[in-house]
């Protein structure tokens, strides 16, 4: 398959360790993959669903004690601890290296090695990268098939060059008690052990695509960030580009696929998926920021997507999509979620493949669930009705907006600007939501996720930040605007005052007129809110006061935020920009002032 030496020599490394009764490379042949679906089909590993209404689809059950990331079992192991950073778990490598290998020693025996060759962007675009992931599970390699680029394409690409990421996953035996998803940056290496749920094994995801590539980019000049990539069509047809970064439970997907409102709809605009959930980004010949998404499919959360809160994304997984820990309706082979709609199935089987009783459904008590609450889908991009055209062109897109969000009840405004890009990368820095009854514990605790890549950053924060401030220096006046949204203010009763969803666009709208310059705003304490005039309320149900309220700064509630901000600065201690100190300086003198 290949002559490049760095990748044989690693590979004869790979069986001498896990000792596999054979060894199959994945050359991307739809032909290859149909023959491993039906054998998985076969040793009860995936179901084949109902051909005609899903067509191409399967459902996979993990084990139950497999069913999310694990955050305590992932670490960061950098040569030196400092440069995993406060916010890392670290172990030393020569440490993990031999703790892994003899985790995974010999586990492979009486199984097959899959060898996945992938690229994370369009094959052979100058953002993309390349990784060679082996695993013993036919479930990894058909997901990785779906989300990334596989193939034979990838290693003519790759040539005999060593700029390619090493991923081990072993299944072994599925023990949560010897369960580790490691990174070594500086060795562009991932191994995962113990686990056979997608967040955890399938190495190009958040593991490459963010972890190693933070990291790659901290050290190549480029930036690896937990962000979606939305085109936004105006009437003339032209199309701007906007990234962003929200924590969980802020509406990340739902905006990267929104569909406007039918009065801006009827006016021409239109909203195009580049990505859902991260974007590579690097200066371009022009000068400008470009955008790809790495990925090539959506890993969505299932419970909650239906036709009204996500159309696009529920129509992309209506082919050659494989669902995990999903319902089975054994009435007609279809599967179902909480929130699908109204009707569960009478005749269906649980996540865990159990005999489920729809009437017994409790919210308050997951263990009378349908779907697991962590549910998910592995879809095709191309199958998103929304998908941009730029989706699969190496160049990238030129983003004009960043934007940083979370759920804030009473703290943040709908939308303001930052006063500069070191102004911005303090607010993303500074980045919060605010816990929902969907979380475990109190409801309305503060979480700071600077730039939603606390769980995500392969290095020291610290320096994530100077790289980001960095990255402002060089492009100059060439650099996105940054803004912040907060779509959750409520009101005193705790409804959300804001309608959200399709009218987001009206917020998008002036945040694109601002980055050309076609709309004012007013000078606040923590940067440039609208106009209320200037966010268009046609056909929409809410008055201009209302308006007003949710773009007022309240003194006393930020006041107490800046307190905050510092506390959870003290974590970084020295390392911290001297910028960021001063930007939190300047707010607290702005409020101290109005």
């Amino acid at each position: 398959m290949t002559d490049n030496k760095t990748v044989i020599k690693w590979l004869d490394e790979m069986k001498e360790l896990l000792t596999p009764d054979k060894t199959i490379w994945i050359d991307g042949s739809e032909e290859q993959l149909e023959s491993l679906r039906a054998e998985a089909v076969k040793t009860g590993e995936m179901i084949k669903l109902n051909e005609e209404k899903l067509p191409g689809c399967y459902l996979h059950r993990t084990l139950p004690n497999d069913v999310a990331r694990v955050e305590d079992r992932t670490f960061i192991c950098s040569r030196s601890k400092e440069n995993a950073g406060p916010t890392n778990n670290w172990c030393d490598p020569k440490e993990m290296y031999k703790k892994l290998y003899n985790i995974a020693r010999g586990t492979y025996k009486g199984r097959t090695m899959y060898i996945i060759p992938y690229s994370m962007g369009p094959i052979g675009s100058p953002i993309a990268k390349i990784g060679i992931e082996v695993t013993d599970s036919i479930y990894v390699v058909l997901n990785m098939a779906i989300m990334t680029r596989v193939g034979n394409k990838v290693l003519e690409v790759l040539g005999d060059s060593n700029d390619w990421v090493r991923g081990l996953h072993a299944k072994c035996d599925v023990d949560p008690e010897n369960r580790y998803i490691c990174h070594f940056p500086e060795d562009n290496t991932i191994i995962s052990v113990n686990s056979a749920y997608g967040g955890n094994v399938l190495l190009g995801k958040k593991c490459f695509a963010l972890r190693i590539a933070s990291y790659q980019g901290w050290k190549e000049g480029w930036m690896a960030e937990h962000m979606l990539i939305l085109g936004l069509q105006n009437p003339k047809g032209e199309i701007r580009y906007i990234a962003a970064a929200f924590p969980s439970a802020c509406g990340k997907t739902n905006l990267a696929m929104l569909i406007p409102p039918k009065y801006l709809r009827d006016k021409g605009y239109k909203i195009w998926t580049v990505g859902d959930d991260i974007s590579w980004m690097k200066i371009g010949p022009d000068g400008r920021l470009y955008a790809i998404n790495p990925e090539n499919g959506f890993f969505g959360v299932a419970p909650g997507t239906n036709e009204h809160s996500n159309f696009n994304a529920l129509e992309s997984t209506k082919k050659n999509t494989i669902f995990t820990n999903v319902a089975l309706n054994l009435d007609d082979n279809t599967v179902w979620w909480e929130r699908l709609n109204d009707t569960p199935p009478a005749n269906a089987l649980d996540w865990k493949g159990n005999k489920w009783d729809a009437s017994k459904f409790d919210k308050a008590d997951k263990s009378t669930y349908g779907a697991h609450p962590n549910s998910r889908f592995t879809a095709p991009a191309k199958n998103c009705p929304c998908i941009s055209d730029e989706f699969d062109k190496g160049e990238g897109v030129p983003i004009s907006a960043i934007i940083f969000g979370g759920r804030r009840a009473k703290c943040a405004p709908l939308v303001y600007q930052s006063k500069s890009w070191e102004n911005g990368v303090f607010i993303g820095s500074a980045m919060a939501s605010e816990t929902t009854a969907a979380a475990a514990g109190a409801v309305g605790v503060v979480r700071r996720d600077p730039m939603a890549m606390l769980p995500f950053c392969g290095y020291n924060m610290s320096d994530y930040f100077a790289h980001w401030l960095e990255m402002g220096k060089k492009l100059g006046d060439k650099a996105p605007k940054i803004f912040n949204v907060n779509w959750f203010r409520t009101n005193d009763e705790g409804d959300f005052i804001w309608p959200g969803y399709g009218d987001n666009m009206r917020v998008l709208n002036w945040i694109i007129d601002r980055c050309e310059g076609k709309a004012d705003a007013v000078e606040t304490a923590i940067g440039y809110v609208p106009k209320p005039e200037d966010i268009d309320l046609t056909d929409l149900d809410v008055d201009f006061d209302t308006l007003k309220s949710i773009l007022k700064v309240d003194k006393d509630v930020w006041t107490k935020e800046a307190e905050e901000i510092e506390e959870h600065y003290k974590k970084f201690g020295d390392k911290l920009p001297t910028q960021l100190r001063s930007q939190l300086q300047n707010l607290k003198n702005n409020l101290a002032s109005m």
